[in-house]
């Protein structure tokens, strides 16, 4: 299985490049990783909030295959703990799954089309971080499920 995260928007804040570049490089031991950045909508001013999310949508929707599973990061999303999560990857690397992609969308959210989409909805926390720290966030404990699935000595209980 592979996994793809998707995101809109660039990252300009070095040291959160830096700390996902990390994750990133020590995810290369376990699982084909990639990270694929959606650029900003031009013109963001001129469009109304679902507009954007629909252009968003339309962009997401591109970058798919027919095989893959999309999973969206959204606040009203299922809660896992660590164990759980990494419960979550070993059942959809057991299902024969070709590619997990898995979505952080812009600022308002996802299109209804998206959301039809998606096999499931997961949220990090009840609160709300920025979309910069939600990559660095998930990266980290795609790795932290992948250490727990090997025993390795990185998660505590």
């Amino acid at each position: 299985m592979k996994i793809k995260l998707l995101a809109i928007g660039k990252t300009d804040n070095k040291h959160l490049i830096q700390l996902i570049d990390e994750y990133q490089n020590r995810l290369k031991h376990y699982i084909k990783f990639t990270l694929e950045i959606i650029p900003d909508i031009k013109n963001v001013k001129n469009l109304s909030e679902q507009q954007q999310k629909e252009k968003e949508g339309d962009l997401i929707l591109s970058k798919l295959q027919p095989t893959d599973q999309l999973i969206l990061l959204d606040d009203k999303g299922k809660h896992y703990t660590s164990i759980e999560f990494s419960q979550y990857l070993q059942k959809k690397m057991n299902s024969g799954l070709k590619q997990l992609v898995i979505v952080i969308g812009g600022p308002y959210g996802f299109s209804d089309t998206v959301y039809k989409k998606a096999s499931g909805k997961i949220s990090l926390s009840k609160m709300t971080f920025s979309h910069q720290m939600i990559r660095l966030f998930i990266v980290e404990q795609i790795y932290r499920g992948f250490t727990i699935l090997k025993n390795e000595p990185y998660h505590h209980e």
